[in-house]
């Protein structure tokens, strides 16, 4: 009779779990204890507890060290965000703007960034996100900026305009929209969501729902909180909409795109440092003239600059006037970055930063 296989032990396996997370948890709090003492240290220089350019090298550095480990990348920034997120709590307790109600998307992006520690405000519109974050009632805010199928957000672009807000970073989120409802598909008698969700849903509505009113409100949470009150009635919303609001999902990934993404930004009162893998953020006007615009984009190409977005809006200063909102490649404190800027502003008749930020 051939001799059994070597099969591992469980009991014994379960042991060395129990000791590896006993070394887990003694580590951690450990790292909690360093935190305090970091708090400390800002405190009394007045530097701020939230300093994205520094998580996302500890991420990098994090990524480079496993590269040879069982965990997949995505599982350790995952479980290091959370991480961040309990030690910057002993720091100090960070208050979130986003646009509510709770399970909005922006609430998912926001918690993605911050974690679970952090306390999140929800806000009715994407005004009050600003407005909570410049009088201090918040402090950092988190707004939807573009949607990779639907383009920029109109709302967001223009508060940039005129707040003294500054972008921190950004996070990209994979948005899946779903059909949420108490009743069954026949007796819908009208759904509700942001324009957003209706534009990216716009084929399976027309193919599933041609002849249901359709109602625009101020957030995909709010459509989901006002479908679970009323009868005959659904959202286009998110699964943890469903799950917050006690709403069945009748349908999964009616979003019309695969790829679906929406980008947001961080935005708050103080700037961030480099990481060599950054973006800046600007508005500019450029003179009402033949090649204005060409003259400006000439000279980051002169610079080698990558220009990564370009979104133009009317500028409501002036009939046929025109702001542009432009991504850069790099950082505003890069020579090259920096040179560029300063050769533009006599081409321009305004030019606005908005930040400079770690690439999500």
């Amino acid at each position: 009779m051939p001799p059994k296989p070597n099969v591992p032990d469980l009991p014994g396996l379960r042991a060395e779990i129990d000791r590896i997370d006993a070394d887990i948890l003694r580590l951690l709090n450990e790292r909690g204890r360093v935190a305090q003492e970091v708090a400390h240290v800002k405190r009394s220089s007045n530097q701020s507890y939230y300093a994205p350019h520094r998580e996302e090298q500890l991420l990098a550095r994090l990524r480079e060290l496993n590269r040879d480990g069982s965990l997949p990348d995505d599982a350790i920034a995952a479980i290091y965000r959370e991480i961040i997120s309990a030690c910057r709590a002993l720091e100090a307790e960070l208050r979130i703007a986003y646009l509510g109600p709770e399970a909005s998307f922006t609430h998912i992006a926001s918690r993605r960034q911050f974690g679970s520690s952090a306390v999140y405000a929800p806000c009715p519109t994407q005004a009050d996100i600003f407005r909570e974050v410049e009088r201090g009632a918040a402090h950092y805010g988190v707004v939807p900026i573009e949607n990779s199928t639907m383009g920029v957000v109109i709302e967001s672009l223009d508060l940039f305009a005129r707040s003294p807000l500054t972008i921190l970073g950004e996070i990209l989120l994979g948005v899946t929209h779903n059909l949420l409802s108490n009743c069954s598909l026949e007796a819908i008698q009208r759904v509700y969501s942001h324009r957003q969700a209706f534009a990216q849903c716009r084929e399976w509505l027309a193919q599933h729902l041609p002849n249901v009113d359709r109602f625009e409100i101020s957030s995909t949470a709010e459509a989901a909180r006002r479908a679970a009150t009323e009868d005959g009635t659904a959202a286009i919303a998110s699964e943890l909409a469903a799950e917050t609001y006690s709403l069945t999902i009748l349908h999964r990934h009616i979003e019309d795109s695969p790829d679906n993404t929406t980008r947001f930004l961080v935005v708050g009162s103080h700037e961030v440092e480099p990481t060599g893998d950054d973006k800046t953020s600007l508005l500019f006007t450029v003179r009402h003239e033949v090649g204005a615009l060409v003259r400006v984009l000439n000279e980051f190409a002169a610079h080698g600059i990558n220009v990564m977005t370009l979104q133009s809006r009317p500028s409501r200063i002036r009939s046929w006037e025109y702001l542009f909102f432009a991504d850069l490649a790099g950082h505003a404190k890069d020579d090259a970055v920096k040179a560029a800027l300063s050769q533009i502003e006599p081409l321009c008749l305004y030019v606005k930063v908005l930040g400079a930020y770690p690439r999500g």
